[in-house]
């Protein structure tokens, strides 16, 4: 029995980036991703759709240069290692790697607008772009700078009320 245990750990240690690479690379983010949607707050958002961006580039990578990636030795134990730093975000590897290369390649230096794809602005009747002020003159037009403080009070009392929870709380925050 203790050679079958052993026997089996080995094999798992030996081939424990096959084993976690879809667990770190998709499970955990798969999980979070579903749990950031829920949530209210758009930091989660942005961290894992950055990291499905990045995960996107190097699994686009691998696919192109998989003949030259398969004699690096060691590579799945170092992308394994790249997407945990990736992954979890108290390191905000993501983050980092996106605003530090990511974006400034796809960032015209001129306007700050992507320069990938053409997508047209959504216009309102105005022609005034979409941004908190121009939504805070509609509301206070539509329906009073009372009912406009009322809204910004509410808002307040439910940050100060949800400032305690922790990592997934009831309520879909973290």
């Amino acid at each position: 029995m203790g050679g079958g245990v052993l026997g089996f750990l080995k094999v798992v240690l030996k081939n424990f980036d096959v084993l976690a690479g879809p667990v770190v690379s998709l499970a955990y983010p798969l999980y979070a991703s579903v749990r950031a949607i829920e949530s209210k707050s758009p930091l989660d958002d942005q961290q894992w759709l950055t990291y499905w961006v990045l995960y996107s580039m190097i699994t686009l990578l691998e696919l192109t240069f998989a003949t030259v990636i398969e004699w690096i030795p060691l590579w799945s134990y170092g992308r394994l290692l790249l997407t945990c730093w990736l992954v979890i975000p108290y390191f905000s590897g993501a983050a980092y790697v996106y605003g530090r290369f990511v974006r400034p390649f796809f960032m015209s230096a001129q306007n700050r607008t992507v320069n990938i794809w053409y997508v047209p602005r959504k216009k309102d009747i105005f022609s005034k772009p979409d941004d908190i002020l121009t939504a805070a003159e509609k509301h206070i037009r539509e329906h009073g700078t009372d009912d406009f403080k009322d809204v910004i009070n509410k808002a307040d009392r439910e940050v100060k009320h949800s400032s305690g929870f922790g990592f997934f709380d009831d309520g879909g925050r973290y």
